[in-house]
């Protein structure tokens, strides 16, 4: 048996006097990237119910004008028009360290100024995991329904929402639905087919962004390596043999119709499409297309010490403004 029971500490022994090893390093082991927020432009708000207005240009006219006709029939230039919104959704998390904790001495520190900024680090990955959500809006009726934005997943639908006009929808060819064991997977082709459905729309693609999650990301890593074709034969690269390593990852992605910029998802705050939790889903969004709109900016709030401690909340009130629906696309992965 052991001469010294270093491994017991609660009885009797020489254990009792051995020192703790505790480091000062703190880790906190969760994705903390918000690619759609902070992409997207910041405007104020000033209801709770954000609409702007969506316009479109007509079919290009070849037809001649005979000499001499004169103008007996007037277009109305804005019958096209339509009105978009959406709700303003409010988000908090509160925070609170006990008068015995801010005073010793902790590992971190757990004061009330850290506790303080980590409320505001996990906010920002609620409105992250909202604005890319697929829930629809919903409006606050007193009887436990409050106030919810309608999330990106909604929005990019070729047959809905109800309240978007047919026209200013989400083309179904800048929609697909893959799941990973299918027959027929998410391809180069695919990629290609929906940015070009993009460019369809607003007749410019340089300023995409694919906001990726890991198995999609994986997925376009291999267009790098695999060529398209039912053989999926091993695509042949030159590199440097001065260099010691040869880069496959896909960060901007050059198709026919303007260069995509490929970004990770936060994990914690991808979307679910069909209740599932897949990993081969994304957005190709134009951070020109859309914005957030506050109500109330992100800030800190200290509320009255009442003898336990210090005690607050960090709070914001948004929503998400898809000025373009059509401008976007989208990949549901349904696995």
């Amino acid at each position: 048996m052991s001469f010294s029971n270093t491994f017991d500490t609660t009885n009797t022994g020489s254990g009792v006097s051995n020192r703790e090893d505790l480091t000062d390093v703190l880790t906190i082991l969760a994705p903390e990237e918000t690619p759609i927020l902070s992409s997207a432009n910041k405007q104020r708000a000033s209801a709770t119910f954000v609409e702007w207005t969506v316009d479109s240009l007509s079919a290009p006219s070849t037809a001649g004008i005979s000499e001499g006709a004169d103008v007996t029939a007037f277009t109305d230039q804005f019958a096209g028009r339509a009105k978009l919104g959406n709700r303003v959704q409010k988000f908090r998390r509160d925070y609170m360290v006990s008068d015995m904790q801010e005073a010793v001495d902790s590992v971190g520190p757990a004061k009330i100024a850290q506790a303080e900024a980590k409320a505001i680090r996990e906010l920002k990955r609620d409105v992250e995991a909202t604005i890319a959500g697929t829930q629809d809006l919903a409006t606050e009726n007193g009887a436990g329904t409050a106030n919810a934005l309608r999330g990106l997943g909604d929005w990019l639908d070729s047959a809905g929402p109800a309240d978007v006009p047919a026209a200013f929808r989400t083309p179904a060819d800048s929609i697909y639905t893959t799941a990973e064991a299918n027959a027929s997977p998410f391809s180069e082709s695919d990629l290609n087919s929906i940015i070009s459905s993009i460019f369809r729309v607003t007749g410019s693609a340089n300023n995409l962004m694919l906001v990726a999650d890991t198995g999609l990301r994986q997925v376009i890593a291999d267009f790098a390596r695999v060529s398209a074709g039912a053989t999926e034969n091993i695509r042949s690269v030159n590199y440097d043999g001065n260099s010691g390593s040869i880069k496959l990852s896909v960060d901007l992605y050059e198709s026919d119709h303007g260069v995509v910029s490929i970004v990770n998802q936060n994990p914690d705050c991808a979307p679910s499409f069909g209740g599932n939790t897949a990993t081969g889903s994304g957005y190709i969004v134009n951070p020109e297309y859309y914005g957030i709109h506050e109500l109330i900016p992100m800030g800190s709030t200290r509320l009255p010490n009442l003898g336990g401690g210090e005690r607050g909340f960090v709070d914001c009130a948004l929503t998400l403004g898809v000025y373009h629906p059509g401008a976007h696309g989208v990949i549901q992965d349904v696995t």
